[in-house]
């Protein structure tokens, strides 16, 4: 937990499925024992019918006095059916139907829908992208005529095409387009691209049939792209991205879109992950946010059938928004372990669970990953003094090749120290980092975890190999050096160098930069086990590192491997001291086995 300020959200079930999904995921944050107050509010349909009002005043109220609002789902009906829907005593007072989610995105003034698209199931191709969609212009800015107003007509009747018709026999949506618009959308996509780790945005629309309109957003989109150089900006035909949206979407990062184009996009990218039983979204405003599963009401599914994943992952979301980091990281990976278990699942998914089977699945799996954190911060016994001493007299290179001569893959790649010279040893601390998918409200601290930290140890972050932002500077440096630790391994980037090398703090890094992590990247863990490349770390594993790189030691195997490192050090000795006696190195080397290095000199088999 990373929050300790109680938040109170606004909980709007709406309509149909909404309100199943989110009776059975709400419960997510009081199992998770968050600080989190749930103040329930209306919308929806049955508001509409008894009130004529789909979105009362009561509850954009309630929205604006909270800290997040999470929206089930919405049932929208055409105008006809609106009408006809209405109560008795309403049908004579001209009520008008207006959607409550386009209402509260535009009072709101929600600009931006974020979708992000990942693959849930293990048997697709690993996928991560964002659809930002914009959602207060475009097709759905409310300029929908029948019949034509007279000036739209006059305008019309002057082209050929459209002389004939008279203003009741034309419809007629214009799409409406702003400059500020255009570009607070376009800064929000590729601000999102940066945070998150994304090297691509594209933007995708008709400039080859809209020409005029596309042309007049191309140029805002090409502005705001010159201030991100190291983000590669393309234009795209909206049908062409469909397409490779399927075929491939690995290969997208952010796609930023008009509100239609935006809207056709993001279910395609739902259906990409599975359908949008696992699709969730968020809608964010300069002050407000809500979260919503994209799914809709779908009140053609049966009571107990309907796919809770886009709820929790829209809860998980929102929890991100809040600064439980962790915990949503817990809740995305639940429901993707809970969908490809397949015990518990929904008919989509091709299981028959309900909806509350399914819920408490993803709960119960939550639950139990953030058991096994806990537990994990219980370290193993470390190594005993003698057994890192005597590890500290080798070079990683011998140390090396004891490794491989147990096959065990060691050696974290392109990780290079900060100074010559430097050296450490010491059991190893896990942390990982995780990009934000959504920048936080306020600033976020992200090292507090080095309190946790053991004396003697070495702590190893794993950034994903990060190079765009450091998760280590010169106060954590400080820390570590006041508390006895004894050195720092990122794979990733660091920054400070000038002042952690006038330290003489041993820390090895892929890269430095000065940009920060923080509002970037996120603690998500400690004290897990890792995979970085070929490379296996579990808490408490040793590392060695110096001027050759860093190894990883697992634990159980580190005295065989300074029995092994002793011999291999014995034999190249042998060998060197042969050479200098005059004998060639092919001798040298078959004489003392250089094929057999690992063994002690009594058990080679000497030719």
């Amino acid at each position: 937990m990373t929050c300790l300020t109680s938040k109170k959200i606004a909980v709007l079930p709406g309509d149909g499925i909404g309100i199943e999904v989110t009776h059975e995921a709400v419960k997510i944050f009081a199992a998770l024992g968050l600080p989190i107050e749930l103040e329930f509010g209306d919308i929806g349909w049955a508001f509409w019918q008894r009130e004529g009002n789909a979105l009362p005043q009561r509850t954009l109220d309630l929205i604006k006095r909270t800290h997040a609002t999470l929206l089930g789902a919405i049932t929208s009906m055409p105008k006809r059916e609106a009408q006809t829907a209405l109560s008795a005593h309403l049908q004579a007072q001209q009520y008008e139907y207006l959607s409550p989610i386009i209402q509260l995105r535009q009072q709101l003034d929600l600009y931006a829908n974020v979708r992000p698209c990942f693959n849930i199931k293990n048997n697709l191709k690993a996928f991560n992208l964002v659809i930002i969609r914009e959602n207060t212009e475009g097709l759905y800015a409310g300029f929908d005529y029948h019949p034509l107003p007279q000036t739209l007509h006059n305008l019309l009747h002057a082209h050929p095409k459209w002389r004939a018709y008279d203003a009741t026999n034309i419809s007629a949506t214009l799409r409406l387009q702003s400059q500020a618009g255009l570009l607070r959308l376009y800064r929000f996509a590729f601000a999102y691209a940066d945070t998150h780790g994304f090297k691509r945005v594209t933007l995708a629309d008709k400039p080859n049939v809209l020409r005029q309109s596309s042309a007049f957003a191309r140029e805002f989109f090409e502005q705001v792209a010159q201030d991100y150089p190291h983000i590669q900006a393309e234009i795209l035909n909206v049908d062409a991205v469909a397409l490779w949206l399927v075929r491939r979407p690995e290969a997208f990062g952010v796609v930023v879109a008009e509100n239609m184009f935006g809207d056709i996009l993001s279910d395609v990218g739902a259906g990409v992950m599975g359908g949008l039983g696992f699709a969730p979204s968020a809608n964010v405003g300069e002050k407000y946010t809500y979260f919503e599963p994209v799914h809709g009401s779908a009140p053609r599914v049966s009571a107990g059938q309907a796919n809770p994943s886009a709820m929790f992952l829209t809860c998980a979301m929102l929890l991100r928004h809040l600064g439980y980091q962790s915990e949503a990281c817990d809740i995305e990976q639940a429901v993707s372990e809970v969908v490809n278990t397949g015990k518990y699942v929904t008919y989509d998914v091709g299981g028959r669970a309900t909806t509350a089977d399914m819920a408490s699945a993803i709960i119960d799996t939550t639950l139990k990953r953030q058991a096994a954190k806990i537990m994990s911060t219980f370290s193993k016994p470390v190594p005993e003094k003698n057994d890192l001493h005597t590890l500290a007299q080798f070079e990683a290179a011998e140390v090396a090749d004891a490794l491989d001569s147990l096959n065990i893959e060691s050696v974290l790649l392109g990780i290079q120290p900060l100074l010559p010279g430097m050296k450490m040893v010491g059991p190893v601390f896990t942390v990982q980092y995780k990009p934000y998918h959504q920048k936080p409200e306020h600033f976020q601290n992200a090292g507090d975890y080095i309190d946790n930290v053991p004396k003697g140890a070495v702590i190893l972050i794993d950034n994903d190999g990060r190079d765009d932002c450091s998760t280590w500077g010169d106060i954590l440096t400080q820390v570590a050096i006041q508390q006895a630790i004894a050195g720092t391994v990122i794979h990733g980037a660091c920054r400070d160098a000038h002042k952690i090398r006038q330290l003489n703090y041993p820390l090895f890094s892929k890269a430095t930069i000065t940009r920060s992590g923080k509002n970037r990247v996120y603690k998500a863990y400690e004290q897990i086990e890792l995979r970085i490349g070929a490379v296996l770390i579990k808490p408490d594993d040793v590392i060695l590192a110096d001027d050759n790189g860093v190894l990883v030691i697992p634990r159980e195997h580190l005295p065989t491997v300074l029995q092994r490192a002793a011999n291999i050090r014995q034999t190249e000795k042998r060998i060197i001291k042969a050479v200098q006696s005059g004998m060639g190195l092919a001798a040298a080397r078959q004489l003392h086995r250089y094929d057999q290095p690992r063994l002690n000199h009594a058990d080679k088999k000497i030719c």
